[in-house]
Protein backbone atom coordinates (compact mmCIF):
# COMPACT_ATOMS: atom_id res chain seq x y z
CA UNK A 1 0.00 0.00 0.00
CA UNK A 2 1.36 3.42 -0.96
CA UNK A 3 1.77 6.42 1.31
CA UNK A 4 -1.51 6.89 3.19
CA UNK A 5 -1.49 10.66 2.70
CA UNK A 6 -1.24 10.21 -1.08
CA UNK A 7 -4.06 7.66 -1.04
CA UNK A 8 -6.39 9.95 0.90
CA UNK A 9 -5.61 12.86 -1.40
CA UNK A 10 -6.47 10.73 -4.42
CA UNK A 11 -9.68 9.42 -2.82
CA UNK A 12 -10.98 12.97 -2.34
CA UNK A 13 -11.80 12.85 -6.04
CA UNK A 14 -15.09 10.96 -6.53
CA UNK A 15 -13.86 9.58 -9.85
CA UNK A 16 -11.03 7.80 -8.02
CA UNK A 17 -13.06 6.95 -4.91
CA UNK A 18 -15.88 5.27 -6.84
CA UNK A 19 -13.79 4.25 -9.84
CA UNK A 20 -11.13 1.67 -10.57
CA UNK A 21 -8.63 3.09 -8.06
CA UNK A 22 -11.10 2.88 -5.19
CA UNK A 23 -12.04 -0.71 -5.97
CA UNK A 24 -8.83 -1.96 -4.39
CA UNK A 25 -10.48 -1.23 -1.03
CA UNK A 26 -13.50 -2.84 0.63
CA UNK A 27 -16.24 -0.45 1.70
CA UNK A 28 -19.33 -0.73 3.85
CA UNK A 29 -21.49 -0.76 0.72
CA UNK A 30 -19.73 -4.02 -0.27
CA UNK A 31 -20.84 -5.86 2.87
CA UNK A 32 -24.30 -6.77 1.62
CA UNK A 33 -22.86 -8.28 -1.56
CA UNK A 34 -20.10 -10.17 0.26
CA UNK A 35 -22.59 -11.59 2.76
CA UNK A 36 -25.41 -12.44 0.34
CA UNK A 37 -23.91 -12.99 -3.12
CA UNK A 38 -20.11 -12.65 -3.22
CA UNK A 39 -20.07 -13.75 -6.86
CA UNK A 40 -21.39 -10.25 -7.66
CA UNK A 41 -18.67 -8.48 -5.64
CA UNK A 42 -17.25 -5.40 -7.39
CA UNK A 43 -19.40 -5.88 -10.45
CA UNK A 44 -20.70 -2.51 -11.69
CA UNK A 45 -24.29 -1.74 -10.78
CA UNK A 46 -26.57 0.38 -12.97
CA UNK A 47 -27.47 3.85 -11.77
CA UNK A 48 -30.79 4.00 -9.92
CA UNK A 49 -33.07 6.98 -9.19
CA UNK A 50 -32.96 6.53 -5.40
CA UNK A 51 -29.15 6.77 -5.41
CA UNK A 52 -29.38 9.94 -7.46
CA UNK A 53 -31.95 11.47 -5.11
CA UNK A 54 -29.78 10.56 -2.11
CA UNK A 55 -26.78 12.13 -3.80
CA UNK A 56 -28.71 15.34 -4.41
CA UNK A 57 -29.82 15.44 -0.76
CA UNK A 58 -26.23 15.12 0.49
CA UNK A 59 -24.84 17.56 -2.05
CA UNK A 60 -27.46 20.23 -1.30
CA UNK A 61 -26.48 20.16 2.39
CA UNK A 62 -22.74 19.54 2.22
CA UNK A 63 -21.60 20.93 -1.13
CA UNK A 64 -24.40 23.16 -2.46
CA UNK A 65 -22.11 24.70 -5.06
CA UNK A 66 -22.09 21.33 -6.83
CA UNK A 67 -25.84 20.83 -7.26
CA UNK A 68 -25.57 22.52 -10.65
CA UNK A 69 -23.91 19.29 -11.82
CA UNK A 70 -27.19 17.37 -11.49
CA UNK A 71 -29.29 17.07 -14.63
CA UNK A 72 -32.93 17.82 -13.82
CA UNK A 73 -35.82 17.06 -16.16
CA UNK A 74 -39.31 18.61 -16.07
CA UNK A 75 -41.37 15.45 -16.58
CA UNK A 76 -44.03 13.60 -14.62
CA UNK A 77 -42.15 10.26 -14.79
CA UNK A 78 -39.24 8.48 -16.45
CA UNK A 79 -41.64 6.65 -18.73
CA UNK A 80 -42.74 9.75 -20.62
CA UNK A 81 -41.64 10.47 -24.17
CA UNK A 82 -40.31 13.89 -23.14
CA UNK A 83 -38.05 12.37 -20.46
CA UNK A 84 -36.67 9.73 -22.81
CA UNK A 85 -35.97 12.27 -25.55
CA UNK A 86 -34.17 14.68 -23.21
CA UNK A 87 -32.09 12.11 -21.32
CA UNK A 88 -31.14 9.75 -24.11
CA UNK A 89 -31.17 6.80 -21.72
CA UNK A 90 -29.32 8.55 -18.88
CA UNK A 91 -30.89 8.38 -15.40
CA UNK A 92 -31.74 11.95 -14.40
CA UNK A 93 -33.61 13.65 -11.58
CA UNK A 94 -37.21 14.71 -12.05
CA UNK A 95 -38.14 18.24 -11.02
CA UNK A 96 -40.75 17.06 -8.50
CA UNK A 97 -38.08 14.83 -6.86
CA UNK A 98 -35.79 17.83 -6.53
CA UNK A 99 -38.61 19.95 -5.05
CA UNK A 100 -39.36 17.28 -2.44
CA UNK A 101 -35.67 16.83 -1.63
CA UNK A 102 -35.14 20.59 -1.29
CA UNK A 103 -38.00 20.69 1.23
CA UNK A 104 -36.21 18.03 3.32
CA UNK A 105 -32.94 19.96 3.08
CA UNK A 106 -34.73 23.11 4.32
CA UNK A 107 -36.15 21.22 7.30
CA UNK A 108 -32.69 19.93 8.25
CA UNK A 109 -31.04 23.32 7.88
CA UNK A 110 -33.81 25.16 9.74
CA UNK A 111 -33.35 22.87 12.74
CA UNK A 112 -30.99 24.62 15.16
CA UNK A 113 -29.36 21.47 16.57
CA UNK A 114 -28.84 19.92 13.13
CA UNK A 115 -27.47 23.16 11.72
CA UNK A 116 -24.97 23.49 14.57
CA UNK A 117 -23.85 19.89 14.21
CA UNK A 118 -23.42 20.22 10.45
CA UNK A 119 -21.82 23.66 10.27
CA UNK A 120 -19.74 23.82 13.45
CA UNK A 121 -16.43 25.66 13.12
CA UNK A 122 -13.70 23.41 11.78
CA UNK A 123 -16.03 20.82 10.28
CA UNK A 124 -14.87 18.89 7.22
CA UNK A 125 -17.18 17.45 4.57
CA UNK A 126 -16.90 14.38 2.34
CA UNK A 127 -13.68 13.22 4.01
CA UNK A 128 -12.13 9.93 2.83
CA UNK A 129 -10.47 7.50 5.21
CA UNK A 130 -8.65 4.17 4.87
CA UNK A 131 -7.53 1.59 7.41
CA UNK A 132 -6.72 -2.08 7.73
CA UNK A 133 -9.49 -4.11 9.36
CA UNK A 134 -8.99 -7.83 9.79
CA UNK A 135 -6.04 -7.87 7.42
CA UNK A 136 -7.83 -6.10 4.55
CA UNK A 137 -7.84 -2.46 3.49
CA UNK A 138 -11.17 -0.68 3.93
CA UNK A 139 -12.26 2.76 2.80
CA UNK A 140 -15.04 5.15 3.75
CA UNK A 141 -16.08 8.72 3.07
CA UNK A 142 -17.50 10.62 6.02
CA UNK A 143 -20.32 13.06 5.31
CA UNK A 144 -19.21 15.32 8.14
CA UNK A 145 -16.23 15.19 10.49
CA UNK A 146 -17.11 17.36 13.48
CA UNK A 147 -13.82 17.86 15.31
CA UNK A 148 -15.22 20.04 18.09
CA UNK A 149 -17.64 17.27 19.19
CA UNK A 150 -15.32 14.45 18.03
CA UNK A 151 -18.11 12.95 15.93
CA UNK A 152 -18.67 11.53 12.49
CA UNK A 153 -22.10 12.69 11.32
CA UNK A 154 -23.94 10.79 8.64
CA UNK A 155 -27.06 12.07 6.89
CA UNK A 156 -29.84 9.64 6.09
CA UNK A 157 -33.34 9.76 4.64
CA UNK A 158 -35.86 7.15 5.71
CA UNK A 159 -39.43 6.13 4.88
CA UNK A 160 -40.34 5.42 8.51
CA UNK A 161 -38.39 7.30 11.14
CA UNK A 162 -40.05 5.41 13.99
CA UNK A 163 -38.54 2.19 12.63
CA UNK A 164 -35.05 3.60 12.01
CA UNK A 165 -33.44 1.66 14.86
CA UNK A 166 -34.44 -1.56 13.09
CA UNK A 167 -33.83 -0.46 9.51
CA UNK A 168 -30.37 0.76 10.59
CA UNK A 169 -29.24 -2.85 10.97
CA UNK A 170 -31.08 -3.97 7.85
CA UNK A 171 -29.16 -1.43 5.76
CA UNK A 172 -25.84 -2.11 7.54
CA UNK A 173 -25.51 1.21 9.31
CA UNK A 174 -24.12 -0.79 12.25
CA UNK A 175 -21.15 -1.95 10.19
CA UNK A 176 -20.79 1.58 8.80
CA UNK A 177 -20.53 2.97 12.33
CA UNK A 178 -17.93 0.34 13.26
CA UNK A 179 -15.87 0.88 10.10
CA UNK A 180 -15.94 4.67 10.35
CA UNK A 181 -14.98 4.65 14.01
CA UNK A 182 -11.87 2.73 12.98
CA UNK A 183 -11.18 4.97 9.98
CA UNK A 184 -11.59 8.31 11.72
CA UNK A 185 -11.30 7.62 15.45
CA UNK A 186 -14.62 9.28 16.32
CA UNK A 187 -18.02 7.91 17.29
CA UNK A 188 -20.78 8.19 14.70
CA UNK A 189 -24.22 9.72 14.92
CA UNK A 190 -26.93 9.62 12.28
CA UNK A 191 -29.15 12.57 11.43
CA UNK A 192 -32.16 11.03 9.71
CA UNK A 193 -35.22 12.67 8.20
CA UNK A 194 -38.51 11.02 7.30
CA UNK A 195 -39.17 11.49 3.57
CA UNK A 196 -42.92 11.49 4.14
CA UNK A 197 -43.39 13.54 7.32
CA UNK A 198 -40.23 15.63 7.48
CA UNK A 199 -39.69 14.54 11.09
CA UNK A 200 -36.03 14.53 12.15
CA UNK A 201 -34.23 12.04 14.37
CA UNK A 202 -30.70 12.06 15.77
CA UNK A 203 -29.36 8.61 16.65
CA UNK A 204 -26.17 7.69 18.46
CA UNK A 205 -24.67 4.19 18.48
CA UNK A 206 -24.73 1.75 21.39
CA UNK A 207 -21.96 -0.76 22.14
CA UNK A 208 -24.30 -3.55 20.99
CA UNK A 209 -24.85 -1.75 17.69
CA UNK A 210 -21.09 -1.51 17.14
CA UNK A 211 -20.58 -5.18 18.08
CA UNK A 212 -23.20 -6.09 15.49
CA UNK A 213 -21.25 -4.03 12.97
CA UNK A 214 -17.98 -5.69 13.93
CA UNK A 215 -19.52 -9.13 13.37
CA UNK A 216 -20.60 -8.14 9.85
CA UNK A 217 -17.15 -6.78 9.01
CA UNK A 218 -15.54 -9.96 10.32
CA UNK A 219 -17.85 -12.10 8.17
CA UNK A 220 -17.25 -9.92 5.10
CA UNK A 221 -13.49 -10.26 5.59
CA UNK A 222 -13.83 -14.05 5.83
CA UNK A 223 -15.68 -14.20 2.52
CA UNK A 224 -13.27 -11.76 0.87
CA UNK A 225 -10.28 -13.83 2.05
CA UNK A 226 -11.89 -17.01 0.73
CA UNK A 227 -12.52 -15.53 -2.71
CA UNK A 228 -9.41 -13.41 -3.17
CA UNK A 229 -6.69 -14.78 -0.89
CA UNK A 230 -7.24 -18.54 -0.91
CA UNK A 231 -4.93 -20.28 -3.35
CA UNK A 232 -6.75 -22.70 -5.62
CA UNK A 233 -10.22 -21.55 -4.61
CA UNK A 234 -12.68 -21.77 -7.49
CA UNK A 235 -15.58 -19.29 -7.12
CA UNK A 236 -17.94 -21.42 -9.22
CA UNK A 237 -17.80 -24.07 -6.47
CA UNK A 238 -19.05 -21.63 -3.84
CA UNK A 239 -22.41 -22.28 -2.20
CA UNK A 240 -24.30 -21.19 0.90
CA UNK A 241 -25.01 -23.84 3.51
CA UNK A 242 -27.56 -23.23 6.29
CA UNK A 243 -29.77 -25.32 8.53
CA UNK A 244 -33.47 -24.48 8.27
Amino acid sequence: MKNKKEILEKLKDDEHYYGEYGRQFISNSDIRTLMTNPLEFKKPTPSAPHFLIGGYFHTAILEPDKIKNFKIVEASSRNTKAYKEITGGEVCLLQHEVDKTEALVDKIMNNKVCREFIHADGNEFEVPGVAQLGGNWWKGKADIVNHSEKLIIDLKTTSELDKFQWSAKKYNYDSQAFVYKNLFGYDMIFIAIDKNTGQIGIFDCSDDFLVSGFNKVEKANEVYDLFYKTEGFEPHNYFINKTL
